[in-house]
């Protein structure tokens, strides 16, 4: 189709998103060199072992460097000192790209309760991070209502160079979302977030604790049929990569790229990624 291509760049430029465990250093040895790497930070361990592994990540030879984007979650950091030791810190270890989003700490650790927060003192501190992404919400969120959500998201505009959408399986949902979003103004890149491959019962479990809208909507559908599911293959995201192609090739849409969500199955999602890229190419 006469859009492939596009889908194929956008894949090629994608953001695989891992969690800082103990192994996925060795995980990481599947993927290319220079490719873009997002870092989550957990909400019990707190932002020490994002960080760790950035640095780990920057002792690595040339030969293995990859694209770093740490997530600094606004409810982990303590202060404005602590900001200013964090950024100093990514800036020491060469990142260009950060993500900030809220995070998922029931009580923050210090004075930021939000995003926006951190996102203002970072401006008054001043940092030579180029790309600053923010977090979007397609499906809503359980705790903060449509017109707050896209009053923050204006806000931030300022002062981010681009947003992430969350986990969504429905790409209409995601397309009415992203029109909706530029109507009101908001004109920020938006990397589309993309599942990647996972074990069925995996995804659904997560899905259900982490999800709102039409996606879990169809998750619970599913998980009537867990029991067939547990046998089938690994879910991949082609139904959903086919369903965004109407938006894709708009411009007023504004999608640099996706963001794959790896859940730390590097190999699987990074395997299922560059055969797609290459598929697309050759049809």
């Amino acid at each position: 189709m006469h859009n492939n291509k596009t889908l194929a760049g956008l894949l090629e430029q994608a953001y695989l998103e891992v969690i800082p465990t103990g192994t996925i250093m060795e995980r990481l040895t599947h993927i290319p060199k220079h490719c873009y790497v997002a870092i989550t930070c957990s909400p019990v361990k707190g932002l020490e072992p994002t960080l760790d592994l950035v640095d780990k990540l920057r002792a690595l030879p040339d030969e293995r460097q990859l694209k770093l984007i740490p997530h600094i979650a606004a409810r982990m950091v303590r202060d404005k000192g602590h900001l200013k030791e964090i950024l100093a810190r990514l800036e020491a270890a060469k990142v260009e790209s950060i993500f900030v989003p809220g995070g998922d700490a029931l009580q923050p650790i210090g004075k930021y309760q939000d995003s926006l927060q951190v996102l203002r003192d970072m401006a008054e501190i001043g940092h030579n991070i180029e790309d600053v992404g923010v977090a979007a919400y397609p499906e809503g969120h359980p705790a903060i209502d449509d017109q707050t959500l896209l009053w923050f998201l204006k806000e931030k505009q300022p002062l981010a160079t681009y947003f992430v959408t969350q986990m969504c399986f429905d790409p209409q949902t995601l397309m009415n979302w992203l029109k909706i979003t530029r109507d009101e103004g908001v004109t920020l890149p938006a990397w589309i977030g993309l599942p990647g491959v996972a074990d069925m019962s995996k995804l659904i479990s997560l899905s259900l604790r982490i999800g709102v809208g039409q996606s879990v909507k169809l998750l619970r559908k599913q998980k009537g049929l867990l029991k067939k599911m547990i046998s089938a293959k690994p879910y991949q995201p082609d139904d959903l990569l086919e369903g965004l192609r109407p938006c894709v090739n708009d411009p007023e849409m504004n999608i640099p790229g996706f963001h794959l969500f790896s859940f730390n199955d590097v190999e699987r999602t990074e395997k299922w990624r560059s055969e797609t890229c290459i598929q697309l190419k050759g049809e």
